[in-house]
């Protein structure tokens, strides 16, 4: 990264501003007028290069994390698949590997990339704008959270539309030909709402996600660099920072993902989050908000490692 970006200092937090920022105010803040945008604008860009990068490499565990999820007396159109089997994840790899070829695996992947792609780059830009405006010298974990979640507030709500036809077409229970084939169709049966489904979910599971992980994240890359003795971690030893802050982030959120994708895939069959939180209840209990936790901690652990890891290396 360049020295005006964000970095995570050896406490654990997340130093706001630059390392130039220890010279003079004076003799240095036309200088650090000049360079924000551009640093801004390598935040986007390393951010998109992650996202792109991670979102072709997972997308198999997100689809098969959406198929455990989906309510399972939902048939296929043609009335004879149970979607979102009960069997497992490497069941579920194996039914859509056979029926659907490997390829079917990364069904979705258009949308996906349309959501994670600008999503990750305007993430990283946000938070690095947000942290050199607002933050200060050593902020706290408490701080640390706070930014996270409200970057990751302001990415999830401008392109959730892009997030409920991802889920739409990973379930494989709807038959969209393309992406405005499908924008068209919710729009004319569901109107502008429906591409807003499960906005309170999306933004109960995104934004206490990212402000977990962001505040796991840097006390972990902390711990590592007092254990080790060293000022910086290798590529190696920030992704494996990066994977266990990603675990426990993904455990914690992962009722609120379930409720998210039943409310995005059959928005007409609940009134609303509590409702849908009581009928997943009272159909599996509290394992069922629980569905599909494996895969989907694979894959965001994974892409959030490889993703830091890659920005921080930009």
């Amino acid at each position: 990264m360049d020295e005006d970006s964000l970095y995570l200092d050896e406490e654990g937090g997340c130093s706001l501003g630059s390392r130039g920022a220890l010279h003079t105010a004076d003799s240095h803040s036309h200088v650090h007028d000049q360079r924000k945008p551009s640093s801004l604008g390598k935040a986007f860009i390393a951010g998109a290069l992650s996202g792109t990068c991670s979102t072709l490499l997972f997308q198999p565990f997100d689809l098969v994390k959406t198929r455990l999820q989906v309510d399972k007396t939902a048939l296929s159109p043609a009335g004879r698949l149970k979607i979102g089997s009960s069997n497992g994840m490497l069941y579920t790899f194996y039914s859509v590997a056979r029926r659907e070829h490997v390829v079917g695996l990364w069904r979705g992947l258009v949308p996906s990339l349309s959501r994670c792609v600008p999503g990750i780059g305007m993430y990283f830009c946000t938070l690095h704008g947000l942290t050199q405006s607002f933050g200060s010298e050593e902020p706290s974990m408490g701080e640390s959270v706070l930014v996270g979640a409200c970057a990751r507030t302001i990415v999830g709500i401008t392109l959730l539309p892009f997030t409920v036809l991802k889920a739409r077409f990973e379930s494989g229970f709807f038959k969209y030909n393309s992406m405005l084939h499908a924008f068209k169709s919710i729009l004319k049966s569901e109107g502008g709402k429906g591409l807003y489904s499960g906005l309170l979910a999306t933004v109960a599971r995104d934004a206490p996600f990212s402000g977990l992980y962001l505040m796991f994240y840097s006390k972990m890359k902390g711990l590592a660099k007092h254990e080790l003795g060293t000022p910086e971690l290798k590529s190696s030893e920030t992704f494996v920072c990066g994977a266990f802050a990603g675990v426990f982030a993904s455990v914690l959120t992962q009722p609120a993902d379930v409720v998210k994708t039943r409310l995005q895939l059959y928005p007409h069959k609940y009134n609303g989050n509590g409702d849908a939180v009581l009928s997943i209840l009272k159909a599996n209990g509290v394992n069922g908000l629980f569905k599909g936790i494996v895969p989907r901690t694979l894959r965001r652990t994974l892409m959030a490692a490889l993703s830091w890891t890659v920005y921080e290396q930009v």
